[in-house]
């Protein structure tokens, strides 16, 4: 169990001063390195062990009130109680007012008129707030880097207290507000601890109680993550982590992360450490290449102090990142579990690879005494989609790397075990047509050669990536396009127990005309059905097919097309078309009606999670069309790879329409 914080309370009126103030004091005195010459009164600070000054009494107190016209909050009364004024609060602030310089600053800096030029009609009362309070703030700060404190009058609580505001323009950020004047002190505290924390090499090491204390906390921390306790360890190492301990952030950062936290989020102290690179490096990597538009500039920025070994590492994981071609790896049986849920994943089955994983999770062995959890999975194109916030607390809750603990409640699974998902509105409302086939008893990547031109000789199924990312790369590969083909780029998996689909979410237009179902093509030896649906599209009238054929032969079909349904063959009872379209008053429901009755025929289903989230394997059917007929007339455009320019600016290759 994680000990308590270093100074949290709630009762302010209640906080000893006297003893918080001669621990900072004696601190500060002893991080001042030797025979370092100091100015006057830092030196008899120094002596004395004292930052602080004579305390103030209630008459100094009740003068100054009557002064301001108001009476002051009660952590700062208690505080002037103790000490009238105060020395380095934190880092930038040097001299604190006392009883006799508190005073309005009545925008004396001139901020006000700065910060109102940022305010627009809709500005909520926090920006309202963060421009008044340099009118009507008394400020508190005498000597400082340019860093003003000034509390607010106007933002007072059930106690009486005043928060506490404090600005620097060279931290190009928007006020600071603390609760009050005693949270307000305990953050430059710990701003003081953090500073002296992060010392330049050769300097003293800053050692006292306080720190000794704080590492005990975050090595607790660790063990309570590892038995899977991470709110409470996280809330220890967040502790830590404002006081400047080394350890804290790392440690911290891999909780942010599996909790899909990735701002800040730089595993500081560990990723540039070998013993830990090969899992925290990945995630970094994967971040960093997500948003960096091809500037790697701020890359190294992250790994400042690493060598050039680890550099090269770094850069290589950022090309297969980018690529899709990082694989993660792990040891062990945890490792063996990896593989096995990297091939669910990449056809399909999310919810069984996270079970895989998660599973496995108890067998998994750190890289080191600062590692909490297995993270580079998250950057695996194949695994990371797998990462929920749920799924994230799943496994920071799941004991593991010796430590004993209770197991978690399962997250529930992400795919439905159905096809009504596709009824339902996505983001954006994009997937109005989409159309697929289920293929009965076959391999997901046997379906190329029972849906390509030549029986899939030669086709090779894309490396597993999202749609997007596949429809993006046909777009840029030279090839033939003809305005009468239809050869649509579909993702590929298995349907559920005994299925395999191929699924195309973003279909061309359907035309009843021409369009030849692939279910004959697909079902040699087996069954195979085909559906495809735009009952919500925006192109058009409204349609759905729906095809089913064993053996290679078409057993039977209809389509609900121009208002009129056409079938062939004997459709079974269940999913007779004038079941649905007696009136097609909403198309959503008609489309969930008859999407529930295709996967009860079939007891196929196609899996939501990793069509829309996820990454599968791709490759381009044959065309859904019928070759064009005697005097229709259709455009071919070849698109050929550009060659290389000539030293005189001329161009070889030809690319453009050829019309037929």
């Amino acid at each position: 169990m994680v000990g308590g914080s270093i100074e949290r309370m709630t009762d302010t009126t209640a906080f000893d001063w006297r003893s918080f103030l001669l621990r900072w004091s004696g601190e500060w005195a002893d991080s001042l390195p030797a025979g370092e010459t100091q100015g006057e009164d830092d030196e008899t600070a120094r002596q004395a062990r004292w930052l602080g000054f004579p305390p103030a009494s209630e008459e100094r107190i009740a003068s100054l009130e009557e002064r301001l016209g108001r009476r002051m909050p009660p952590s700062y009364r208690e505080f002037l109680k103790v000490s009238n004024g105060w020395r380095h609060a934190g880092g930038f602030v040097w001299l604190l007012a006392g009883t006799k310089s508190a005073r309005w600053h009545n925008d004396e800096s001139g901020l006000a008129v700065m910060f109102e030029e940022y305010l627009d009609e809709d500005c909520g009362p926090e920006e309202r707030r963060e421009a008044d309070v340099w009118r009507r703030g008394l400020q508190l700060d005498v000597e400082s880097d340019i860093t003003h404190v000034l509390m607010d009058p106007e933002d007072v609580d059930e106690d009486g207290e005043w928060a506490v505001y404090t600005w620097a323009s060279w931290r190009a950020a928007p006020p600071e507000r603390h609760a009050n004047f005693f949270e307000f002190m305990q953050d430059m505290y710990r701003e003081f601890h953090s500073l002296q924390a992060n010392r330049s090499d050769g300097e003293p090491v800053f050692a006292n109680d306080t720190t000794l204390r704080l590492d005990t906390l975050v090595e607790e921390a660790r063990l309570e993550a590892l038995r899977g306790g991470w709110e409470r360890a996280g809330k220890a190492l967040d502790e830590g982590k404002e006081y400047g301990r080394s350890r804290a952030a790392g440690l911290g950062d891999q909780i942010r992360r599996l909790l899909g936290q990735t701002s800040m989020v730089y595993y500081d102290g560990l990723v540039t450490d070998p013993q830990y690179a090969p899992e925290l490096l990945p995630p970094l990597v994967a971040e960093h290449a997500a948003h960096s538009y091809r500037d790697d500039s701020t890359l190294m920025f992250h790994l400042r102090g690493a060598d050039d070994e680890l550099v090269s590492l770094a850069y290589a994981t950022l090309d297969q990142v980018r690529s899709g071609t990082y694989r993660y790896t792990a040891a062990g049986p945890f490792g063996e579990a990896v593989e096995r849920a990297r091939e669910l994943a990449r056809w399909g089955d999310s919810d069984g690879a996270w079970r895989t994983l998660i599973n496995a999770l108890p067998l998994w062995e750190p890289l080191g005494p600062d590692h909490l959890a297995p993270l580079g999975w998250v950057a695996d194109p194949v695994l990371g989609p797998l990462l929920t916030p749920e799924r994230g607390r799943e496994m920071l809750s799941t004991p593991r790397g010796g430590q004993a603990g209770e197991a978690p409640t399962p997250t529930a699974g992400l795919d439905l075990g159905n096809l009504a998902w596709l009824a339902e509105a996505d983001p954006g409302n994009n997937r109005t047509s989409y159309r697929f086939v289920l293929v009965e008893g076959v391999e997901p990547e046997e379906l190329p050669g029972r849906l390509t031109e030549g029986g899939g000789d030669g086709t090779v199924l894309n490396e597993p990536m999202t749609f997007w990312e596949a429809r993006h790369r046909s777009l840029h590969n030279p090839g033939e396009f003809s305005s009468y083909d239809d050869r649509a780029l579909m993702a590929v998996g298995r349907a559920g127990a005994g299925w395999s689909f191929v699924f195309d979410g973003d279909s061309a237009p359907f035309d009843r005309r021409r369009f030849v179902s692939p279910a004959a093509a697909a079902s040699e030896g087996t069954r195979a059905v085909v559906v495809w649906s735009g009952l919500r599209t925006w192109h058009g009238d409204p349609f759905f097919h729906l095809s089913v054929a064993r053996d290679g032969t078409e057993q039977y079909a209809f389509t609900y097309a121009d208002g009129e349904i056409r079938q062939s063959g004997e459709v079974p009872q269940a999913l007779d078309p004038n079941r649905f379209f007696d009136t097609l008053e909403d198309g959503a429901e008609v489309e969930r009606s008859l999407l529930e009755a295709v996967a009860g025929e079939f007891g196929a289903c196609l899996p939501r999670h990793a069509i829309v989230n996820g990454r599968l394997h791709t490759f381009t059917t044959r065309s859904w069309t019928r070759p064009p007929m005697d005097g229709e007339t259709y455009a071919v455009i070849r698109m050929h790879q550009a060659a290389a320019r000539p030293a005189d600016g001329r161009q070889t290759g030809e690319d453009g329409p050829k019309s037929r």
